[in-house]
């Protein structure tokens, strides 16, 4: 199994370790070391591996992951599938995924939601978004009511049996353009405001997807309150973080045990790299992991 590569600090040949915590999932963690940053689509060899009721999570490009939780269930975020051209063809074929628990949506723009609708209607599954957007999916009438549970910042929901889902504060816009098909025409809806989530899984393990954001200083405050054990930023720049800021922020604000990086690679205006990441993130004991889309990475 092809899998994503680990930061090593300290100097040659020392790997980053986690630190504390205490939690139980955090035992979930184990370190192993790889040789440096991949190159263009060559997966690395490190790999993340854990006790009995381990959770895999599998970088899909930009924002969109899978992530399969130690009871089986499956969840999706921001799920720009078909056009993403760091999507691994596999992934593009939306029955891939044979099941699908949990779809959660960051905020209303096309590399976050282009797949969601198609994703709720083929699985039977509600859409979990900003519930301002929530309701304009549902005025356009592209799923029924019943598939667009509102909810907004500070809820926590469960979904499913053993899976609470936690809305947290981003700081972007949201805006859902619709294509109207008795004019041809694109349509601009409100997107309500974005959000990020903490995905809480039914062992303890903690995950914190940013989505779309800038630094802002209530990322202190989620990562007091929620203590994730990993963290998923974006770094591209232009329309959010770049490297240097999201570094910032997981080292200062966030601080989880590792964190991988996100939303870059696909547009040409965020430029950030994951290189530029790591380097940023010089000496922290916070575990950096660059994924590689399409390879588990397990926990």
């Amino acid at each position: 199994m092809s899998s994503p590569i680990e930061r090593r600090s300290g100097g040659p040949g020392r790997r980053q370790l986690l630190l504390g915590g205490g939690a139980a999932a955090l035992a979930a963690l184990s370190a192993c070391a790889g040789p440096g940053l991949p190159g263009p689509g060559t997966p690395g060899p490190a790999a993340l591996s854990g006790p009995a009721g381990a959770v895999e999570l599998t970088w899909l490009g930009q924002s969109a992951f899978r992530i399969v939780s130690p009871g089986g269930k499956v969840i999706v975020t921001d799920p720009w599938l078909r056009t993403n051209p760091l999507t691994p063809p596999a992934f593009k074929q939306l029955e891939v995924f044979g099941r699908l628990d949990v779809l959660l949506v960051s905020h209303g723009h096309f590399d976050h939601m282009a797949d969601a609708v198609a994703l709720a209607q083929h699985y039977q599954v509600a859409l979990r978004a900003p519930g301002d957007l929530a309701q304009s999916l549902a005025t356009l009438g592209l799923l029924p009511a019943a598939q667009l549970p509102r909810m907004n910042k500070g809820g926590s929901v469960t979904p499913v049996p053993g899976i609470t889902v936690t809305a947290v504060r981003a700081e972007h816009s949201s805006i859902y353009v619709f294509r109207n098909p008795l004019t041809g025409k694109d349509e601009t809806q409100p997107g309500g405001e974005p959000l990020g989530w903490i995905i809480t899984l039914e062992n303890g393990f903690r995950i914190y997807h940013a989505g779309d954001t800038a630094v802002f200083g209530d990322m202190r405050l989620i990562g007091e309150r929620y203590r994730p054990h990993l963290a998923l930023v974006p770094i591209g720049g232009n329309f959010t973080m770049d490297p240097d800021d999201a570094a910032w922020a997981v080292k200062e604000l966030i601080r989880p045990a590792a964190v991988i990086p996100m939303h870059y690679g696909a547009n040409p205006l965020a430029r950030g790299t994951a290189q530029a990441f790591v380097e940023a993130m010089g000496a922290s004991p916070v575990r950096v992991i660059v994924a590689v889309p399409g390879a588990p990475m397990r926990f």
